[in-house]
């Protein structure tokens, strides 16, 4: 198989470690700097380009899309489906996942844990939205935030009408979040990969901390989860609809509490924290999915060849 890493980034630890995944099982693969492709659209013939190289010989993509290229990493993945190559993760599921209001809702509707969360607009609402998240200390999100970056403990209503308002006047969209105590400045990261989890492990924030980001100082170690941490972090996967996902969840006195689904996890951590080779967990996945391509084929072009000798 020719597979595509999708990266503006060669040089990351995600990306190095996929292509030698998918070099050490047989295949060729390339590094693709997505933000530099380029696409063609014509009736039957629907086309992609990079630094003037036609890409129709790619068979299977692996998007690492960040969130600053969320539209035009969605696009240009969304061309190579439309062109039959298969993806990690659909196009339609890491644009759903990046935004983190929808997100929310959609994971709400399937029924799965989450923290109380609130959305408004208006200043004159931020009393209520308060009390509607259980009052302070709360979390104070914007919705464009990435690795724990816009991400505010309010310990007191007073600090958290200052910030609120201070985020609205600014323009920002963010997330009123109630704060779960009994995590204790920690969380669990579960990796889904074709709905099953293939590596989990608890994050700990650093001390005066409570962001367990491993870009904020955090710590990680191998966890064991329990059979409802791994139901959720499945379940949430197959809402969003996304085939490899990280799974952040809280654990709390009700149960895991969904905080995000990403797209686009990072490998070292959990790879380091676990010991396991995630990496290759996704190049199986595509391999299973390219033979189920393939076999489709085969069938519609005999199909397609009886039919004509009939006529």
């Amino acid at each position: 198989m020719n597979i595509a890493v999708l990266s503006t980034n060669k040089n990351l630890y995600s990306t190095k470690r996929l292509v030698e995944a998918v070099q050490s099982r047989g295949h060729h693969c390339v590094v693709i700097d997505h933000s530099k492709c380029y696409v063609g659209i014509q009736q039957g013939k629907p086309t992609i380009h990079y630094k003037g190289q036609d890409l129709s010989h790619i068979d299977a993509i692996i998007p690492r899309i960040g969130s600053s290229l969320t539209f035009y990493g969605s696009a240009i993945v969304r061309q190579f489906e439309v062109m039959g190559v298969v993806s990690a993760n659909p196009s339609q599921a890491i644009t759903r996942s990046r935004d983190k209001l929808r997100c929310m809702q959609i994971l709400s509707g399937a029924g799965l844990g989450l923290p109380i969360t609130g959305f408004a607009r208006s200043v004159s609402d931020v009393d209520d939205l308060i009390s509607m998240v259980g009052g302070a200390p709360l979390v104070i999100k914007l919705l464009e935030g990435t690795q724990g970056i816009g991400v505010v403990l309010a310990e007191t209503k007073k600090a958290a009408s200052s910030v609120i308002e201070a985020f609205y006047g600014l323009g920002n969209n963010i997330l009123i979040q109630e704060y779960i105590k009994e995590a204790k400045g920690t969380d669990i990261r579960a990796f889904v990969v074709d709905g099953k989890v293939v590596g989990a492990m608890k994050r700990t924030a650093k001390e005066g901390e409570f962001r367990s980001n491993l870009h904020r100082g955090g710590s990680a170690e191998i966890v064991k989860l329990t059979r409802a941490e791994k139901q959720t972090a499945v379940s949430a996967a197959k809402a969003m609809g996304l085939t490899v996902a990280g799974v952040d969840m809280l654990p709390s006195a009700r149960g895991p509490l969904i905080l995000e689904v990403n797209s686009s996890p990072g490998l070292e951590g959990i790879e380091t924290a676990t010991g396991k080779d995630i990496a290759s967990e996704i190049v199986k996945y595509l391999e299973g999915q390219y033979a189920i391509t393939q076999a489709a084929r085969a069938v519609n072009t005999k199909r397609k060849v009886k039919k004509e000798s009939k006529l």
